[in-house]
């Protein structure tokens, strides 16, 4: 076997589902309970005078 296919064999099937986990996690990480304050936060950061 081809290292190429090798490697395209690796990326459809492990690589597909690291990315579905790695999306979830974010989606996770975003909507979890308590994060708007956080983000409400992160986003006055620019705002604000030195």
């Amino acid at each position: 076997m081809e290292i190429y296919t090798a490697m395209r064999h690796f990326a459809d099937s492990w690589g597909l589902l690291a990315m579905t986990l790695f999306f979830l996690g974010a989606l996770f990480f975003t909507l979890r309970p308590g994060s708007k304050k956080a983000a409400d936060q992160a986003a006055q950061i620019p705002l604000k005078d030195d």
